[in-house]
């Protein structure tokens, strides 16, 4: 199956709502990108095309494709079949007939898949009395029944096998009319797309959102109608009541209409059909009811998420009303004194309910871990305690937190989309990141302490260079006398070959002049050289402090 939902990665803000609202459980993929930014894609081999995702979605990251650019592209070069379904009349309560006109004058031809819905009733009807099946579950929703497909083989055997009534019509067209035209469907449903790659019957999914942006994009003016007025001249008979179809409980009040005995339950809506669908699979079958009647959207098709509509839900039911109303007017005209009725004393005639039935195709399940195998999922999510394995905050989109970890066995989701996961990193990275602030703090104050007692040494070195300053030319005179001292010494002693007392104190007082001078030049060097490694010894201590701070801030960048 090829993408139908489809994701803007650039618009998506990871916030799971796709997740949260989404009926089939393997129709996500969260991952967490190179950026930290989480984005949710679809999974088409596990997704139902529901539409709910695209309903729900705030930020405009989800939309899904149809048909609708394809088949305007071969409207002039073909005669093409449309087939409108009822939805129709209350999407576009004031056009719906200038579309199909506009249709029409592009060569088309015109056919009312409200009398699909009329075969799909009387088929069923007709199966019901003849005992060809037991218990069944409707089938015009075809989420549902990729929802069946996919989720609950084991409700296949009670799947109808009669065809949905947009696939009646097309049966109809190319079987008894010998309609072999590309055929394409005027819809308000996304995964209607489904059911015609399934079938093969339908070419194009044109769904209404889609056809209503093309005239606005192309700039088509069509002409406003009465919107009390629902009859049309299509190429073949218009259907009757079931033009209700799309209404919640369209197809039970059909079935009730020819036989109120029958024991119908009816379900819609995302968030509650599918649990219903799951708990119907987990009953016995006696306890089923002849028919379950259900439809994916809580209001029916006519506010599908493919409708595009502005209509409310109240404007949707008062005209379904006012179809309704009219369809049995042309009901009553068609009865037999006897009670049947006219219409479906004509299909008995001229139609074979075997041409009506279809098969399903069952998806490959996915492996289902054991709790050995989530073990180490639910450790890599921070969740040691049952009491953390099930907290169940649906923050991740998922009913519980076992629910996210099999999504991440099979690869759909991340440990990092977890809330608590994502809390308890934060917890251990805050805890880090004190204890570096408190070594920063200490080494800071460290640096500080050295900043000041460098501040001395650099005080202490201005003053002995000074006192260097002031000496130099003290230093240089003591040179000179000690120079002459030393010749001096060197004439005496070549004038006294022979050495007296006398001689030998004078000599002596030469001398300790001499060392006298040589002391005061070893002091002014040496009063440098410490100054010098004083200095050395502070800038050593506050480099290696340096080097700590820059250890410790890589540490807390990591």
């Amino acid at each position: 199956m090829n993408e139908i939902i489809i994701v803007k990665p650039e618009k998506c803000v990871g916030c799971n709502a796709c997740v949260r609202t989404c009926p089939a459980p393997e129709a996500n993929i969260t991952k967490m990108l190179d950026n930290g930014k989480f984005v949710t894609t679809v999974n088409p081999e596990r997704c139902i095309t529901c539409g709910e995702c695209v309903r729900t979605c705030n930020h405009g990251a989800r939309d899904y494709i149809d048909d609708t650019e394809t088949f305007m592209s071969r409207i002039s070069k073909e005669t093409l079949i449309v087939l409108a379904t009822p939805a129709i009349k209350s999407v576009f309560p004031t056009q719906w007939k200038s579309i199909l006109n506009w249709f029409r004058i592009k060569g088309c031809i015109i056919y009312d898949v409200s009398l699909g819905a009329d075969i799909c009733t009387w088929a069923h009807l007709r199966a019901i009395e003849n005992k060809e099946f037991g218990n069944v579950i409707t089938q015009p929703c075809a989420a549902i029944v990729k929802y069946i497909e996919i989720y609950q083989p084991r409700l296949l055997t009670n799947l109808s096998p009669i065809h949905s009534p947009i696939a009646c019509a097309v049966t109809y067209i190319k079987k008894y009319l010998k309609k072999n035209n590309r055929i394409a469907v005027l819809s308000p449903c996304i995964a209607k797309k489904t059911e015609f790659v399934e079938t093969g019957l339908v070419d194009y999914n044109v769904t209404f959102k889609k056809l209503g942006e093309y005239f606005e994009k192309n700039n088509i003016k069509l002409p406003v109608n009465p919107t009390n007025d629902f009859e049309y001249d299509f190429d073949e008979q218009q259907g009757q009541v079931g033009a209700i179809y799309p209404r919640p409980g369209g197809l039970r009040d059909n079935l009730w209409l020819h036989n109120p005995d029958i024991n119908i339950t009816t379900s819609e809506g995302v968030h509650k059909v599918y649990p219903e669908l799951d708990m119907y699979a987990s009953m016995p079958e006696y306890k089923h009811p002849e028919v379950f009647d259900v439809l994916s959207c809580e209001f029916g098709c006519n506010v599908g998420p493919a409708s595009g509509t502005s209509q409310t839900v109240f404007d949707v039911m008062a005209t379904m009303r006012e179809v309704e109303k009219e369809a049995k007017k042309k009901r009553k005209t068609g009865l037999f004194r006897s009670g049947d009725d006219k219409l479906f004393k004509k299909f008995d005639e001229k139609l074979n309910i075997s041409d009506f039935m279809r098969s399903y195709t069952r998806a490959k399940p996915s492996p289902v871990p054991n709790k050995s195998q989530l073990e180490p999922i639910f450790e890599m999510m921070g969740k040691h305690t049952d009491a953390e394995r099930n907290y169940n905050c649906h923050a991740c989109g998922y009913q519980s937190c076992n629910d996210m970890a099999i999504a991440i066995y099979r690869g759909l989701n991340t440990p990092d989309n977890c809330i608590v996961h994502a809390k308890s990193v934060l917890l251990a990275r805050h805890s880090e990141l004190s204890m570096q602030h408190e070594k920063l703090a200490e080494i800071a104050s460290q640096c500080l302490e050295l900043s000041d007692k460098l501040r001395n040494d650099l005080n202490e070195i201005v003053e002995n260079m000074n006192t260097i300053d002031e000496s130099t030319s003290k230093t240089s005179q003591k040179a000179g006398q000690v120079n002459s001292l030393l010749n001096n010494i060197v004439a005496f002693c070549n004038n006294n070959s022979s050495m007296d007392a006398d001689s030998v104190r004078q000599m002596v007082n030469i001398l300790e002049t001499t060392i006298n001078a040589f002391s005061v030049l070893d002091d002014n060097v040496s009063t440098t050289n410490a100054s010098t490694r004083i200095i050395n010894n502070s800038i050593v201590e506050i480099k290696n402090l340096v080097d700590d701070i820059n250890i410790t801030l890589h540490k807390t960048e990591e």
